[in-house]
């Protein structure tokens, strides 16, 4: 329950107490400071309370919008204020003070908002109206203005993500809005939808492994339709402002899973029919991780960077000017949208391989193309680095303790930057697991972790730092995929891809805790999990002193026991009352 003050002398004919009431605020008024102070103290603790000019016009989703939004502690919009429980001592002390100042006249909210002694969320009403007319005339301008808007237009468009690619947009998001608007007038959630579209994304998996042309037709039609519901859940969030963390987690790692998933299922049907693509099924989920670290990096290293430009970053502004260029460009870095179209297109009308093999080059084309760009943004720009975003690199870097341990005990005179570091570390194990020597990928793990541990004894600031994660990324799923191909019996590629699996479920873990500016999973659980140069090591060794079977066996039980620790301690972490709401309006995935 929340509670809305309407402050100051009642106007006649106004609708704006039916209108809270229709946002689900009791509805209390008072006719000056004081008595406001006094309603406002009566109110429990733990209700979200609005303080309103009774004079404010506007439209009912300027209120929804400034009042309503359950991200910000204190949120404000001419002529009204709001304040979650975090943010009502705050509001209590402005109130006090303005009374103080004159409690016997009436509250001028916009007044209050100014007195306020800390941050408050000013919401963008872009074309909505919301305002506090002094006279009859100006009430009347204002209450034209209202009519000349319909704001349920306006709020069926915003519920739309501002950037998103064109599949999405031209495609997807015309009619999916509307069922967004349908799902929030019968009552249901953004988690509920979320739930549904992973549900289908899984029937669609299992269509896949049938292995037969029905099943694959079948797959494509529900994985669009998983991909449908998919963006109606975000949209049903910013239609009706349902944030919640549990969403945030849900909408942040049901994509991945939905998505490798159906590559799994792929692999069955394809095996079904006598054709064994696991090993392009794992390709394809290593790509498309690594590409996401690489977003994800980079983007950590520069959104708070100082002196951030650089002519190629120019040159990106000046082709956002020229229309054409900016869909063709988010076009062929395959967001989702195409590539689940791209996906579910091949998956009927071809098989399993053809679909793994032009998702293989379409991806490795997008991550060469988006990479590219951002290693010559990095040699370009003289951006200065700040703390904050070397912890977010060393953090996404998932070292663990051996590593830890020769960063703390090597300290000798640097031997490179980290990212050269980092990459003759990998260099160094991708010959090693490429030799045919039986022992050599144990010696190239052991100098990888060499240099896992040399590349992080000085904070990841240079140019090219940022590229670290995605490199040990790359070197750690890449280990177990060269080794798993190698063992040569039957279930050790599914085994492989279950253990890929589950760390790159850690690493989007991390991604996402960083992303809403909480701290990165607990050290015990990256020593209990061996960091990834403990993993790399770890493999290396089993494939080197197990049989093919064994080895084999090995790794289940390896996927089994990283896959628990991580989604026992990321539960609990995003269902607790500390998780951040993590809501991505940047570039789609």
């Amino acid at each position: 329950m929340s509670t809305a003050i309407v402050t100051g002398p009642p106007v006649p004919g106004s609708s704006l107490e039916s209108d809270l009431r229709a946002l689900g605020f009791e509805v209390r008024t008072a006719s000056d400071t004081a008595e406001t102070e006094a309603l406002l103290t009566a109110v429990p603790a733990d209700r979200r309370v609005a303080v309103v000019d009774a004079r404010f016009v506007g439209h009912v989703h300027a209120l929804r919008l400034g009042l309503t939004d359950p991200r910000f502690p204190l949120a404000a919009i001419p002529g009204a204020v709001t304040a979650q429980p975090a943010g009502r001592p705050a509001l209590t002390r402005a109130l006090a003070r303005e009374s103080s100042a004159g409690g016997g006249t009436a509250l001028a909210v916009d007044g209050l908002v100014t007195a306020l002694d800390t941050d408050v969320h000013h919401t963008e009403l872009g074309s909505l109206v919301a305002a506090v007319p002094d006279d009859p005339q100006a009430r009347n301008e204002a209450r034209q203005a209202v009519a000349a808007v319909d704001d349920e237009a306006v709020r069926l468009k915003s519920a739309v993500k501002s950037r998103d690619g064109f599949f999405t947009t031209f495609f997807i998001s015309p009619y999916s809005r509307y069922i967004a608007r349908w799902c929030a007038r019968r009552g249901l959630t953004p988690n509920q939808v979320t739930t549904a579209s992973l549900l289908t994304a899984l029937i669609a998996a299992s269509c896949a492994a049938t292995g037969t042309r029905a099943g694959f037709v079948a797959a494509g039609v529900l994985l669009i339709a998983s991909f449908v519901l998919d963006c109606t859940d975000g949209q049903l969030a910013r239609y009706s402002l349902q944030y919640s963390t549990l969403g945030a987690w849900l909408d942040a790692t049901f994509d991945r899973a939905k998505e490798y998933a159906y590559y799994a299922g792929l692999a069955v049907g394809a095996a079904r029919g006598g054709d064994d693509v696991w090993a392009l099924a794992l390709g394809a989920m290593i790509l498309q991780t690594c590409r996401h670290v690489v977003d994800f990096s980079f983007n950590e290293a520069n959104h708070d960077a100082t002196a951030n430009t650089s002519p190629t970053a120019a040159l990106s502004g000046r082709l956002d000017s020229v229309g054409w260029t900016v869909w063709v460009r988010r076009m062929i870095v395959l967001p989702i949208g195409e590539r689940w179209a791209l996906i579910a297109v091949l998956t009927a009308a071809t098989t399993p391989r053809i679909t793994f093999w032009v998702l293989l080059i379409g991806c490795a084309f997008a991550a060469t193309y988006t990479t590219a760009g951002r290693v010559l943004r990095s040699l370009t720009r003289k951006a200065k680095r700040t703390d904050r975003a070397a912890k977010a690199l060393a953090d996404l870097a998932d070292n663990g303790p051996l590593a830890g341990f020769v960063s703390r005990t090597m300290r000798a005179a640097p031997l490179g930057s980290p990212f050269l570091v980092a990459l003759a570390g990998t260099a160094i194990l991708a010959v090693s697991l490429l030799s045919g020597v039986t022992w050599a990928p144990v010696v190239g793990a052991f100098a990888y972790t060499l240099a896992s541990g040399r590349a992080l004894a000085r904070p990841l600031k240079g140019a090219l730092d940022w590229l670290v994660p995605p490199l040990f990324r790359a070197a750690e799923y890449g280990t177990v995929l060269i080794l798993a191909s190698k063992a040569g019996v039957n279930g050790a590629l599914p085994a492989a891809f279950g253990l890929v699996a589950a760390v790159a479920y850690h690493h989007y873990d991390t991604v996402y805790r960083i992303r809403g500016d909480a701290e990165a999973p607990p050290a015990w659980l990256v020593r209990a999990i061996g960091g990834q140069e403990g993993r790399v090591l770890l493999v290396t060794v089993l494939a080197a002193v197990l049989t093919a079977a064994q080895f084999k066996v090995a790794l289940t039980v390896l996927a089994v026991a990283v896959a628990g620790l991580v989604l026992v301690e990321s539960i609990r972490f995003w269902v607790s009352a500390g998780a951040p709401a993590v809501h991505d309006e940047g570039e789609p995935a």
